[in-house]
């Protein structure tokens, strides 16, 4: 039986966007709003500090020691944790004020990934109906260059390659699909778009792969998280003691503990928004290094 464990009490209204780096034993997380927080904690010391951001920022990737890749409202930042530097590095939907970005990665090269929707929050923060498929799946290569790979999209997330790059994992929650494209790494192209899997208990949210190729999908509203064979068949299901399961990564000194963020909820659960841990006894693949060029 796998044991979950309350890591962090941290009452994320929106927790997401988290990811891992053994350069320094660091996990960083975000609380999204209409100005997010980037968490990052230090493992090692179980020290933690909590950034405040001036804009919407959904998805994050390690740069360097100090600096993140951000995926925003605005379109790709740079984050400095050591002094606290907050700049852009390529506009992507920036006059659009009827979006914003959502859940994103970097891929085996060091492009981005991300994927844009409607805009959910109002002036005050507080959610609005999603009502619009007004989003898009982005690519980035490290040269800056934008592509447009997907359109119409409702709430796009997901993103994880297989252990070989051959195969790229995505879903939009929505659709409650998580798909799976042909990957060809060197040129960054998609195809041979297909159906990978689908699960009866909540909608399909933020996902990571271990070693054997299994996808780890979080469940929002379903109260779980999942393990997808890479044929697509449930392996098993973790049960977890709050509804909205947002997003997850592999972490920890062997790669074998799971960290996952949470979201608040109108049932008043305490440990909503939550940080949660899980050691298990597979190992995970560290997510991808941003390689995109700054000058």
């Amino acid at each position: 039986m796998n044991k979950v464990e309350l890591l962090d009490e941290c009452n994320n209204s929106l927790g997401e966007g988290i990811t891992y780096s053994s350069r320094n034993n660091y996990l960083y997380w975000l609380d999204i709003g209409n100005k997010s927080k980037l968490y990052k904690l230090d493992l090692s010391s179980n020290k933690k500090e909590i950034f405040e951001l001036p804009e919407i920022v959904t998805a994050t990737s390690v740069k360097s020691q100090n600096e993140l890749i951000l995926a925003t409202t605005n379109g790709l930042k740079l984050f400095n944790t050591s002094n606290k530097k907050f700049e852009s590095v390529v506009n992507i939907e920036s006059q659009q004020s009827l979006t914003r970005s959502n859940d994103g990665a970097s891929d085996a090269l060091g492009r981005f990934w991300f994927g844009t929707m409607q805009n959910n929050f109002d002036k005050n923060g507080y959610g609005i109906p999603l009502k619009e498929n007004i989003g898009k799946l982005y690519k980035v290569d490290t040269n800056k260059k934008i592509s447009v790979i997907e359109e119409d999209l409702g709430i796009p997330n997901t993103f994880v390659w297989s252990p070989d790059n051959k195969n790229f994992y995505f879903t939009d929650t929505l659709n409650g699909t998580i798909l799976s494209y042909n990957f060809e790494l060197e040129s960054g192209e998609l195809s041979n778009k297909k159906n990978f899997a689908i699960f009866d208990r909540g909608h399909p949210d933020g996902s990571t792969i271990d070693t054997d190729g299994c996808v780890w999908n979080c469940r929002w509203g379903g109260s779980c998280i999942v393990r997808f064979t890479p044929s697509g068949k449930v392996d098993q299901i973790i049960e977890m003691p709050v509804q909205n399961i947002t997003n997850c990564v592999f972490g920890g000194k062997d790669m074998k503990t799971l960290f996952i963020t949470t979201a608040s909820n109108d049932n008043k659960n305490n440990l909503d928004g939550s940080l949660f841990s899980i050691n298990l006894n597979y190992q995970g693949i560290e997510d991808n290094k941003s390689k995109l060029e700054l000058s």
